[in-house]
């Protein structure tokens, strides 16, 4: 019998989604519903697995953690990509890594959720009528605004249309982003600095790399409106955390709202948790019972296909 590991199994559904009968008799999951406390806590757990299924970048598998887990042999990632593998390491130390599909909307969908949410003032209200109270504040509406769209492929070009449905004006910057490709999305391709001094609410949706690391800093909050919303469903790090904070214990910008952050799961004491105007989501842009059930469901092939000796949607090899 292989033992399975399933990692970061928050809502504790992986077992619930996927049908993992065709395993039957072949593997015994076991599934770990909270975080790790970082890689002492990760070798010690996962000690003895030949096979894990990775919950995206929940957990991290750096080279050393490969030669701590000797009998690893199978690791699946949900997604197809993730940054937090060390692919080549596994490969040399002959752990085979697999990926599965993921739906391409769930993440524009938390992000025009976010929008409106903040926008619409939707939050302090509910909280509101829920503590006995009624109105509270003042909501922004969205037709006539201006977004700015930081990266304009597959999520970015999603919130494009859900902003052109709302009446919005719409720009859009990554570096090799042409006008004309702009275009194809309603957008119009501005520069960075011009996307931040014009857009009433800009959004993130760039892979995280050395070229968007500390993208947004102190000198971007400079450049934005002073009553501008800043969206971050990408990845924490391609803002810089602490002139976030800054820009807005002093209303450099009016609010942010985020799914993503440096540390996850964000520490109970963050300072980003006391900001006000703030609405925070835990990394859930991808988390949707239709996306894990497909995540699940690919994983369990995976398994069954590496098990018969024809593996599938090899990453590293």
């Amino acid at each position: 019998m292989t033992h399975v590991a399933i990692l970061d199994d928050y809502q504790n559904v992986a077992l619930k989604l996927a049908d993992w009968s065709p395993l039957a008799g072949r593997v015994e999951p076991v599934s770990f519903t909270g975080p790790f406390e970082g890689p002492d806590a990760v070798a010690r757990a996962l000690d003895g697995y030949p096979v894990i299924v990775a919950m995206r970048e929940r957990t991290p598998f750096p080279a050393d953690m490969f030669d701590r887990l000797p009998e690893l042999k199978l690791l699946v990632t949900t997604g197809m990509r993730n940054a937090a593998i060390d692919l080549a390491a596994a490969r040399d130390k002959g752990v085979l890594v697999c990926g599965t599909e993921l739906l391409p909307h769930p993440a524009a969908e938390l992000t025009w959720g976010l929008i409106m949410a903040h926008s619409l003032n939707i939050p302090r209200d509910a909280q509101s009528m829920a503590s006995g109270g009624w109105q509270v504040g003042l909501g922004r509406g969205l037709h006539g605004k201006t977004i700015g769209i930081i990266g304009l492929g597959k999520q970015g070009g999603q919130v494009a249309r859900f902003a052109q449905a709302f009446g919005m004006k719409v720009l859009a910057w990554s570096r090799n982003l042409t006008r004309d490709q702009a275009a194809e999305h309603g957008a119009t391709r501005v520069e960075l600095d011009e996307l931040l001094g014009q857009s009433d609410i800009v959004t993130l949706h760039v892979v995280l790399n050395e070229g968007t690391r500390g993208l947004i800093g102190a000198r971007e909050f400079g450049l934005m409106k002073e009553n501008a919303l800043l969206v971050n469903t990408s990845r924490g790090p391609i803002v810089e955390e602490a002139a976030l904070i800054d820009a807005m214990r002093n209303g450099r910008i009016a609010g942010a709202a985020l799914d993503v952050y440096d540390l996850e799961p964000l520490p109970a004491d963050h300072p980003l948790r006391g900001l006000r105007n703030t609405l925070l989501t835990p990394h859930t842009g991808y988390v949707t019972a239709e996306n894990l059930a497909l995540m699940y469901s690919q994983a369990v092939e995976d398994i069954a296909a590496w098990l018969d000796g024809a593996p599938l949607r090899v990453l590293n090899g």
